[in-house]
């Protein structure tokens, strides 16, 4: 499937058109919520299957970016429905090497119908990963469990995956 023309804001302050991330493949980790020790967690998170993971799941991509790189990946996004200024602050806290894209109105919900959930009033992505190639989705992990060791399993399809 191509991805339609969608501009998202990352971290840095840039907006990236997910149709044109450049040749090569892209890992676009779609996750719901990155808490922080400041603040509470959503109104029932705990009780919500696969809500919780995902600080480990962005350390993940943290500790083998290198690796994801040299298996092909050009680029690596996190994305979620929080906003840049708050994803800043993860992107800085957990030291990741790559930007993350955000989308508080969920548009890429609108425009390839990913699965969302409920929690304390608000709509949050449910995790999955898509691995984008000259503008197509080329692979999707849906569901991703657990959280903590979906970066290898990224991985681990890379090196297998002819380029």
């Amino acid at each position: 499937m191509r991805l339609p023309h969608l501009e998202l804001p990352e971290t840095g302050g840039l907006l990236v058109a997910l149709d044109r991330l450049g040749p090569g493949r892209t890992v676009l980790y779609v996750y719901p919520f990155t808490g922080r020790p400041d603040r509470d967690l959503p109104s029932g998170w705990d009780s919500i299957p696969g809500a919780r993971g995902c600080t480990p799941e962005a350390c993940g991509f943290r500790d083998h970016h290198g690796e994801l790189r040299a298996a092909g990946a050009a680029a690596v996004f996190g994305v979620s429905s929080q906003d840049s200024p708050y994803q800043r602050e993860v992107v800085e806290r957990l030291r990741l090497p790559f930007a993350m894209l955000s989308d508080p109105a969920l548009t890429l919900t609108g425009a390839l119908g990913l699965p969302t959930f409920t929690a304390g009033g608000r709509t949050f992505y449910r995790r999955l990963t898509l691995i984008i190639r000259d503008g197509a989705i080329e692979h999707v992990f849906y569901p991703v469990f657990p959280p903590d060791r979906h970066a290898a399993q990224v991985l681990d399809w890379l090196r297998s995956a002819p380029r």
